[in-house]
């Protein structure tokens, strides 16, 4: 980031599906799950409310399946919102890519694909660049799949670059031992990422306060995943979106 040069970010509350609720998982683990709402569509329109730019949704259950299973809340939540969303979880061809833009979604996530397919992430490259982001899923700084469980042996890195190198524009990077943990992001990671790729990076896992914005914003992330810390009260999103503003 050059000198005199403002940073910015955008700050994402995170909702996450799983059995038509929204829950929060600890380092991604299905079986230390905390539901905090039966009503994701409230909960997408209240941080709406609160001034949110864009909304991540993700669902569990159709990351662990492979497919698609809460589709029916997320059309819900994509028709209702008045900003823009964000989805993950699940999608693993380029019908299902289609379908979700069709029904309002603006930018599909593929995690699991990108492992396993890199054909489908060119080709929907190739066809819906704009609305394509890689998650890199990280543990210890080696990809992982399959709803977390899963891992590659592949470092996050080396799927980034390859990534890029088939036309992807845009990363998440999870560090999946700092999520719903309430401690801090993996700032040198996230430094890492930003680096080397010099596209778009949104960080995610362990954000926990608005000092911890600031500093990802400073590290060049173009965006902020928060789940946990908003459920809990930790960061108060109102207040967040305007002290990031301020900076």
């Amino acid at each position: 980031m050059s000198v005199g040069v403002r940073p910015e970010i955008e700050i994402i509350p995170a909702i996450d599906l799983r059995d038509g609720r929204c829950v929060r998982l600890y380092q991604g683990d299905y079986n230390r799950e905390t539901v905090f709402s039966e009503d994701p569509l409230d909960v997408a329109l209240k941080w709406q409310s609160m001034g949110a730019p864009r909304l991540h949704i993700v669902d569990l259950d159709g990351a662990a399946a492979g497919e698609i299973r809460n589709l029916d809340i997320i059309r819900d939540i994509a028709r209702a919102a008045l900003i823009p969303v964000q989805l993950g979880g699940g999608i693993r061809d380029l019908a299902t890519v289609e379908t979700l833009l069709k029904a309002g979604i603006e930018r599909v996530i593929l995690g699991t694909a990108a492992v396993e397919d890199p054909r489908l992430v060119s080709e929907a490259c190739r066809y819906f660049r704009d609305s394509v982001i890689v998650g890199i899923d990280a543990r210890e700084g080696y990809a992982a799949t399959h709803g977390w469980v899963t891992d590659t042996g592949r470092t996050a890195l080396d799927l980034a670059r390859a990534m890029a190198a088939l036309g992807v524009r845009r990363f998440i990077y999870t560090d999946i031992g700092r999520d719903g943990t309430l401690t801090e992001p993996n700032f040198a990671a996230v430094a890492g990422m930003v680096e080397a790729l010099r596209l778009p990076v949104i960080a995610a896992g362990g954000i926990t306060t608005a000092g911890h914005l600031k500093m990802l914003a400073k590290l060049g992330a173009e965006g902020a995943i928060v789940g946990k810390a908003l459920y809990t009260g930790n960061i108060d999103l109102k207040q967040a979106l305007a002290e990031v503003d301020r900076m």
